[in-house]
């Protein structure tokens, strides 16, 4: 091991399930379903509920091994276990380099909505700002993190239970200003699929970006008070209020504002949350929504460093990334590897200085590329996982996916699926452009290591856990 510290239990169930929610929702609900919905049209809302499904049999197969498997890296050590060594470097490398670009854009995103106020104010500079600020709040100890995520992610839950209640009062019952819409625009403009089967496909293209982040309650069990207990409490609440926030909220844009005037949003004033705030007669709707849209950017960039962090610690655990990086403060938090975490924040203030650089263009196809790819990863290591505890007569996790292995075929299959269409769809083809070479890289590296013989002390640490593993679980 690269040391002999461990990370600390300090996050308590509440704060997993706020943190998870945080991760997830970002500004892509507030702003970017204007694309999902331009697709689909009304019937976007069946994109979020058949996506929603995705992301709690993925989030349900990382509970039942996490609980087993506490460890630090989660998913990452586990397939590391249950797949090989290369595919625990593999995996963790990817989604370590994919939540990095995420935390990039959260900030840059973050810097863009200060302009709002500011339209003068160079982008670089709220940039740098919040980057020191997610930067100051994931040093902390991590009981520390998880309030102020808890309360950070409070703000975003609290705006779409607002919006999603004004907006059903306008829907069925009108406001002073604002007559009742009724469910017209459900079937107006070409019908509730005016785009046909293969709208719907294309929107759940973007629909299932929406509910990445929904693995970061896996990465918390190994600093969770009680993991056995929490993991999967927290993760069964985070993905059922998320759809439902999800669902809710899209339904409620859709029923109040025609889908063919939200498909032409995507600035502030034109996102459909500021027209709902509008007709509800609140003061500065716009104002009020481009606060919220803020701290949901960086709530999903503060979060999203935390992950980066620790898996990277893990991956220092396992001699993967320098032995540094694993060493813990005081505090139990592994500072080493939340410095070079914050890649990502320098690139972002980079190329927020130099607008047309198209060096996000490659970042971004790779994070689509490694998201796909980690979660059907999850579920061949959850079928791996199965199968080993069956064969070594060990008792069931307490916690089981239902439908398991015929769900995690047909998930795999779908995730696969949409893999494959980015292929053809404008603006996402950077994923296979630029996402295969950045695997074949980390294979190639990998195989490097193993020539060296540092993939070896890895094997061996995996054997030693596996060992206290049937140990410690044998009937």
């Amino acid at each position: 091991m690269a040391q002999t510290h461990r990370l600390r239990r300090r996050l308590r169930s509440r704060q997993l399930t706020m943190i998870g929610i945080g991760g997830a929702i970002g500004t892509g609900l507030f702003l970017g379903s204007s694309l999902a919905i331009s697709h689909a049209g009304p019937a976007v809302v069946l994109a979020y509920v058949l996506c929603g499904l995705v992301a709690l049999v993925i989030s349900w197969a990382l509970a039942e091994m996490v609980v087993v498997h506490p460890a630090a890296g989660a998913f990452g050590s586990i397939a590391q276990k249950y797949l090989g060594v290369g595919s625990g470097f593999v995996v963790r490398w990817a989604y370590w380099a994919m939540q990095v670009i995420a935390v990039g854009g959260e900030t840059i995103a973050a810097g863009v909505y200060v302009q709002y106020w500011w339209p003068r104010i160079p982008l670089w500079l709220p940039v740098a700002v919040f980057s020191l600020l997610v930067i100051a709040v994931n040093a902390a100890a991590v009981h520390v993190f998880g309030e102020f995520e808890y309360w950070f992610s409070m703000i975003k839950v609290c705006a779409i239970l607002v919006f999603v209640v004004l907006g059903l009062v306008l829907v069925f019952f009108g406001l002073p200003h604002a007559p009742a819409t009724g469910t017209a625009n459900l079937t107006t403009g070409g019908g509730f699929l005016p785009n046909g089967v293969s709208g719907l496909l294309l929107a759940m293209v973007f629909v299932l970006f929406s509910y990445i982040g929904t693995e970061v309650v896996s990465v918390t069990a190994a600093e969770s008070e009680n993991p056995a207990r929490d993991v999967p409490r927290a993760a069964r609440a985070m993905v059922l209020r998320l759809g439902l926030f999800y669902v809710a909220a899209m339904l409620v844009v859709v029923l109040v504002v025609p889908w063919t005037v939200t498909s032409a949003g995507g600035s502030i004033t034109a996102s459909p949350f500021v027209r709902v705030f509008t007709s509800a007669g609140v003061p500065a709707a716009a104002t009020v929504m481009n606060f919220v849209v803020l701290t949901a950017a960086l709530s999903s960039a503060n979060t999203n460093l935390y992950l980066t962090t620790r898996m990277l610690h893990s991956l220092a655990e396992h001699r993967f990334a320098p032995a540094w990086a694993g060493r813990l403060t005081r505090a139990g938090v592994p500072r080493n590897a939340l410095v070079l975490s914050t890649a990502g924040l320098v690139i972002a203030t980079v190329l927020s200085k130099n607008s047309e650089s198209g060096a996000y263009l490659v970042l971004f196809g790779i994070s689509i590329f490694a998201a796909m790819v980690v979660w059907m990863i999850i579920l061949v290591t959850h079928l791996a996982f199965r199968i080993r505890r069956r064969r070594a007569g060990l008792p069931p996790s307490p916690v089981r996916l239902r439908g398991a292995p015929v769900v995690n075929v047909v998930v795999i299959a779908f995730l696969a699926t949409v893999l494959v269409s980015t292929f053809w769809i404008d603006g996402l083809d950077p994923a296979w452009k630029f996402g295969i070479p950045f695997f074949v890289l980390l294979v190639a590296a990998y195989q490097v290591l193993r020539l060296t013989g540092r993939s070896r002390h890895a094997h061996e640490a995996d054997l030693e856990d596996s060992t206290l593993t049937a140990r410690e679980e044998s009937p």
